[in-house]
């Protein structure tokens, strides 16, 4: 499945159907009076979040959402029949914004959360509503009012407690696949994740969390450059950031340039993102020239206040100390 986190599209809620104006014809009947029936109300647009749904793909082809129009009312008294809601279903994580104004109208963070975003128009009286002691026979009926209708600009930013970043080849793939059950594409080729990943995580006796595995970034990536930019903002609903950095490409590469290089993206997209605790790891130790830099990549960060841990995605090692250290984390946030 195609991965689609935008989507623009219009809703239009229903019409009100039409008064009638109508005059009782009864045999045997010598006053008849006016007996025109009411306009049913138009259908709302109504968003509803499902886990069924994980992409917002199926309203990148269908951007024209409309619900039906209200039945319009009868003689005899009879109203109009009411249209069905119209319900699009999205994934959860999804907000939906006013694309005109960019105002938010709704985020949609649980899963059966609703949101009406367009109001059906109520049914038009009929002329037996009209009628009073001093105009008995009214010879009118109301139109129903219109249903609202909005061009909107729909986003999906994806719920996961831990966001992993790194830039491309760092071993994100290889990490996600290895604490759980989710199975992207790896290989040896700069960008081999093309759409961000989650998995579930469940370390020893500790409660669940999820990890989702973000593509990699690349130096100028707010301004456009390589793919980070266009899934950057689904590290802002995490509690934690993960930031594999590897020295193996490189010769002249050092751990330190890698990790401000990666937080200056993260800056220049949303500066809240650089107050997120962050866990930094070297990946690859696996490798001995690797290991023989780390010592001095770990002292270089210690005297700069942060703890760099040391593992291998390929083979395990030092994976079991680094949830330990995410579950440590996520506890003092509070997550659910």
């Amino acid at each position: 499945m195609k991965f689609v986190d935008e989507a623009k599209i219009y809703v239009r809620a229903g019409h009100g159907g039409r008064g009638c104006v109508s005059f009782r014809r009864e045999k045997f009947v010598p006053k008849g009076g006016p007996d025109g029936g009411n306009g049913g109300k138009g259908g709302d647009v109504i968003f509803r979040t499902a886990e069924s749904h994980h992409t917002l793909l199926d309203l990148k082809y269908q951007q024209h959402q409309f619900a039906k129009n209200g039945g319009h009312g009868s003689g005899n008294n009879r109203t109009g029949r009411s249209a069905e809601d119209l319900e699009v279903l999205v994934p959860v994580g999804t907000i939906i914004k006013n694309f005109e104004t960019g105002e938010v109208m709704a985020d949609l963070s649980e899963v059966g959360q609703t949101f009406i975003a367009a109001h059906g128009g109520i049914g038009g009286k009929g002329n037996a509503h009209f009628t009073s002691s001093t105009h008995q026979t009214p010879r009118f009926a109301q139109d129903g009012m219109e249903g609202e209708e909005f061009t909107l600009k729909l986003e999906l930013k994806l719920l996961a407690d831990v966001g992993i970043l790194g830039f491309p080849n760092a071993g994100k793939s290889t990490f996600i696949s290895r604490v759980s059950a989710a199975r992207p594409k790896i290989a040896d080729y700069p960008f081999t994740t093309l759409t961000p990943h989650l998995g579930v995580v469940k370390h020893l006796d500790s409660k669940s969390f999820v990890l989702a595995d973000i593509p990699g970034l690349i130096s100028g990536a707010h301004d456009g450059s390589g793919m980070g930019i266009q899934f950057l903002k689904h590290v802002e609903r995490t509690s934690l950031l993960f930031h594999i950095i590897d020295i193996s490409m490189e010769p002249n590469t050092n751990a330190w340039s890698n990790f401000t290089a990666i937080n200056e993206e993260l800056g220049y997209y949303n500066p809240e993102l650089l107050e997120k605790p962050q866990i930094v790891a070297l990946n690859k130790i696996d490798l001995p020239f690797v290991k023989d830099r780390a010592k001095k990549e770990v002292a270089l960060f210690k005297k700069k206040g942060i703890i760099l841990h040391l593992f291998s995605a390929v083979t395990g090692e030092g994976i079991p100390e680094i949830l330990n250290k995410m579950i440590e984390v996520l506890n003092q946030t509070g997550y659910k």
